[in-house]
């Protein structure tokens, strides 16, 4: 509820999310309850050293549940919910469950949503264990195609970045996750030369600290100028790769992620009448949005046509509530760990 609070608050109206291993239902009802579109499913981890004895899980276990949400919640609401089998990545996977995930994607045509290339350790541990590198071992699978979003793919060769060109895979660049962990700089302008399909994602607020769109997209210019020169990354394509990238990752271009005729009402009104988003006379308002607006200048977001917040006043959120149960929450956890 805090994370959906912070994403209705900075105009987001979609999600791609990877939830926990257990109690993953409760946060179905939370994407339910909050009104938020997304394509979302439980972590899956049945291998792998650094996975904590609680949360890895048997193989069968982890299928079995994924498809018990994915019966429960895809499609709920008029699909405004989806599920998507979401192995956590290739070290924490064995090969029988990711050859199941990719039968069990194409059985009920779902998507899969995993992490992939995103630091060199990870890299060579998976050629380690598969002899591969990781897009190629996925390929190998039968897991690369137009179903599959890949958060990162930082690291990623030739033959990597061809088969993600020829399958059809979406690639979600994170910009703000792999600055503060210091995982690298995707080659996103390359990625796009070569018509691969880029969305812009956040990962999530432990590694990032924050679930802002525009933060996202401003650094996602920023960091390629350096190497690529001032004009890499111009506004226009920053833009399209927040709205109509996210929803062609989705598979709902045709319905999100651009103002059309007939597509569902998922919008984010901002008020731009301020200090830092003017002058506006004669300047490009997609510049304005990427390079100077903030998520405190979205007023109202509207998702599947219900308004989420109105004036900045949430409407399916009681902040109220919100705030302090996510304290009491984390003073829970840190007992629990013997932290202070």
């Amino acid at each position: 509820m805090l994370g959906i609070g912070e994403l209705i608050q900075s105009g987001t109206t979609t999600i791609v999310d990877m939830e926990t291993v257990h109690h993953t239902d409760y946060a179905f009802q939370a994407i339910a309850t909050t009104g938020i579109r997304a394509l979302s499913g439980k972590v899956m981890m049945d291998k792998g050293d650094e996975v904590p004895f609680a949360l890895q899980e048997k193989t069968f276990d982890s299928l079995q549940q994924s498809v018990d949400l994915l019966e429960k919640w895809n499609g709920h609401d008029g699909g405004r919910i989806q599920y998507a089998f979401s192995p956590r990545f290739v070290i924490s996977c064995t090969e029988d469950l990711l050859r199941e995930v990719r039968s069990l994607s194409e059985k009920y045509q779902v998507k899969v949503h995993t992490h992939a290339s995103e630091n060199l350790g990870e890299i060579e541990i998976v050629q380690a264990e598969t002899g591969m590198r990781n897009v190629v071992y996925l390929d190998h699978l039968g897991l690369a195609n137009e179903r599959l979003i890949l958060a990162h793919c930082i690291w990623l060769d030739e033959e990597e970045k061809r088969i993600i060109h020829d399958r059809g895979v979406h690639v979600s660049h994170c910009p703000g996750s792999n600055l503060k962990l210091a995982s690298g700089i995707a080659e996103t302008p390359e990625m796009l030369k070569l018509d691969i399909s880029v969305s812009l994602g956040a990962d999530g607020a432990p590694c990032n600290n924050n679930l802002d769109m525009f933060n996202e997209m401003r650094l996602a210019a920023l960091i390629q100028k350096p190497i690529h020169g001032p004009t890499a990354m111009d506004a226009q394509t920053v833009f399209r790769m927040a709205t109509i990238g996210g929803a062609r990752a989705v598979g709902m271009e045709k319905e999100i992620g651009s103002l059309e005729v007939g597509k569902k009402a998922d919008l984010a009104i901002l008020d731009l009448n301020n200090f830092h988003t003017y002058p506006s006379f004669d300047v490009d308002p997609i510049s304005r949005i990427v390079y100077s607006a903030t998520r405190a200048d979205v007023e109202t977001t509207i998702i599947n046509g219900r308004i989420v917040m109105e004036n900045r006043i949430m409407r399916t959120i009681d902040k109220d509530i919100v705030l302090p149960e996510a304290n009491r929450s984390i003073q829970r956890l840190l007992k629990r760990a013997n932290l202070r």
